[in-house]
């Protein structure tokens, strides 16, 4: 009798692993991709902060700390992929396509290709900016009418960070393709420039003047930038500024201005 209970007992295990048996290994690989993303984040960080205090003495630079970010994230992206490939090769049914996409990068490429393109593209823009570092980690760029500090570049957008706090996300094909300006990467310094518009109606050449002659504007450069029938357009040119003081200094190089053709 006991080899009876035991026979049925050792039935019903073996009866519980052929009917779970594939959730519980799919739920072990996910767990283990899970703890391999975050053993990973945790040794490239402290091999770009060990690297940190090596070359710069604790402070990680604006370039490094960006193709840091990026790797992490490229590389927490490859893991995953991987897991759920090898995830559906425990069922039956999906083997073949498990098999597939872990022997062939080609098939795998082709598609995620013709599933997402636009996320695709956007990914290899992702690594292109990531290599030539048109623009890094905490520089202050304008982008098509928008100004903010370089917050994060991820795998398919990067985020800028506006004066007012708020966030501007700008697809990385569309960063990688268009014209950037950047007031950080080089110099410490950026020229402060602002413009005014004079109507139709208004005498330029009296503004430009009194513009010149004015206190609130000494060492203040001002210049007809183009004329038109809507009007002429002039350029304030003051001394450079650090790049976060621009926006601030620009803003105030106008106000003062439209103070001295009030006055």
């Amino acid at each position: 009798m006991g080899s009876t209970i035991l026979a049925q007992s050792q039935s019903q295990g073996q009866s519980f692993l052929d009917t779970y048996g594939d959730a519980l290994a799919v739920v072990g690989i996910l767990l283990l991709a899970v703890a391999a993303v975050v053993l990973v984040n945790r040794w490239i960080t402290r091999r770009g902060m060990r690297l940190a205090t090596v070359m710069s003495g604790g402070e990680l630079s604006q370039s490094t700390n960006t193709r840091l970010r990026f790797l992490r994230r490229a590389v927490d992206a490859t893991i995953v992929i991987v897991a759920l490939a090898i995830a559906l090769s425990q069922f039956t049914a999906l083997d073949k396509i498990g098999q597939a996409v872990l022997a062939s990068g080609a098939i795998a490429a082709a598609i995620v290709g013709f599933a997402s393109r636009q996320s695709l593209a956007n990914a290899i823009a992702g690594i292109f900016l990531a290599v030539t570092q048109p623009l890094r980690i905490g520089d202050l760029v304008t982008f098509e009418g928008e100004t903010g500090t370089v917050e994060d570049i991820r795998l398919t957008s990067t985020w800028l960070r506006t004066s007012t706090n708020s966030r501007v996300i700008v697809p990385n094909e569309r960063l990688a393709g268009g014209v950037l300006r950047n007031d950080s990467i080089v110099d410490s310094l950026v020229g402060v420039e602002a413009s005014l518009w004079l109507g139709a109606g208004v005498d330029a050449i009296d503004a430009v003047d009194r513009l010149r002659s004015s206190n609130a504007l000494d060492g203040v450069r001002v210049r007809v930038a183009e004329t038109g029938a809507e009007g002429t357009r002039l350029l304030l040119i003051d001394h450079p500024a650090t790049p976060g003081d621009r926006l601030g200094r620009e803003s105030q190089l106008r106000e003062d201005a439209l103070r001295a053709l009030r006055a």
